[in-house]
């Protein structure tokens, strides 16, 4: 790779622990590249000089184990593009796949930070923050809360709200409409640097993005009538930033499933953490035990209801993702034991047959 095209793949994020797996893999024939777009059986892979649309290989189509912001390597050729490997991932977006299988989706990969878009507006939701917080700690990037439409409503209390849940955690206020706020967004981003943008549909993801483009690069919809405005986007999407960093864009996301991780719930609630700590009894589970730290602030009002019950629940959707997880995990065990055993049968009933 000459120094050329490995400054053009740096400007994607590469580096040298990509490099250095990439090496690993010993195959002949391929080239780096980032996945810039999921178009369901195709994907745009960004090389150094082109942007080809790549297909999958046979080892990764039925598992299809790719996803936007992945490293991969490629086999380019004139006549096709091949995905052949995906690289190690140094950090990913993950949640519990729809259906009712149990099983992890990655939304975006190798992101450094998450840009967590919220309105000021009726939509404001502290719960529904809270759990893209849990997502966004997860993934091992570092969150950012970016208020947006502040052009609607002063943005002072709705900022207030996000300090009793998000205390540490930058908030940015921004206007797609006026442009206001979108420098301050820009400097969290560098060369090389990713981010993605989550949060529910009409929150201005689409529009945040093309400020920040500096062209309309996605399309968008009026605002309803209601005040709300419309997701356009359809699939997720890795964009250069001018000046440096990069961006991906996913389709709203209102009620986002978590995936294994509980360890991120210290992050979102340190607070009810702290408080746990207090309490009389390490394994107290903070409903009628004498001396409870938690209940105590719940009854003096120094810690909110609502809040306890968003940690409850978000307790007990990890805690089931795990023995689910364990489940499925002893279901393959016993169908790789079936498998054997059914092997070794035949291979004795073959064996006694030829003695």
């Amino acid at each position: 790779m000459n120094s050329d095209d490995r400054a053009e793949l740096e400007e994607l994020g590469w580096n040298e622990r990509f490099a250095s797996a990439f090496e690993a893999l010993g195959e002949e024939g391929v080239r780096p590249g980032r996945l810039a777009a999921d178009y369901g059986t195709r994907f745009l892979v960004q090389l150094a000089g082109s942007a080809p649309l790549a297909t999958l290989g046979s080892a990764l189509r039925e598992a299809r184990l790719v996803a936007v912001g992945d490293w991969v390597a490629v086999r380019h050729t004139p006549e096709a593009t091949e995905i052949r490997a995906v690289l190690p991932r140094q950090s990913a977006i993950t949640r519990e796949a729809p259906g009712s299988e149990t099983a992890a989706q990655v939304i975006a990969a190798n992101v450094d930070l998450v840009f967590i878009a919220t309105s000021a507006d009726t939509d404001f939701n502290l719960r529904r923050i809270e759990r893209l917080l849990t997502v966004a700690y997860q993934s091992g990037a570092a969150p950012v809360i970016v208020l947006t439409k502040v052009d609607l409503n002063n943005p002072d209390p709705f900022e207030a709200e996000l300090e009793t849940i998000a205390a540490g955690v930058p908030v940015v206020a921004v206007s797609g409409r006026t442009g206001a706020g979108i420098e301050a967004v820009r400097r969290y981003l560098s060369r090389g640097k990713t981010a993605v943008l989550v949060g529910s549909s009409g929150v201005g993801k689409s529009t945040l993005i093309n400020r920040l483009l500096g062209e309309e690069v996605l399309r968008t919809a009026d605002v309803h009538k209601s005040g709300q405005g419309r997701h356009t986007t359809s699939h997720r999407q890795l964009l250069k930033v001018p000046g440096g960093g990069l961006v991906i864009d996913t389709p709203g996301l209102r009620e986002i499933q978590l995936w294994a991780g509980a360890e991120a719930l210290a992050e979102v609630f340190l607070d009810i953490e702290e408080l746990a700590l207090a309490c009389r009894f390490t394994d107290c589970r903070h409903e009628t035990e004498p001396d409870c730290a938690v209940v105590g602030a719940l009854e003096g009002g120094t810690l909110d209801a609502s809040r306890f019950t968003s940690y409850r629940k978000l307790q007990r959707e990890l805690r089931a993702i795990e023995v689910k997880a364990d489940v499925r995990l002893q279901i393959e065990e016993r169908r790789k034991w079936k498998v054997i055993n059914k092997s070794v049968k035949q291979h004795m009933h073959v064996k006694r047959r030829l003695d």
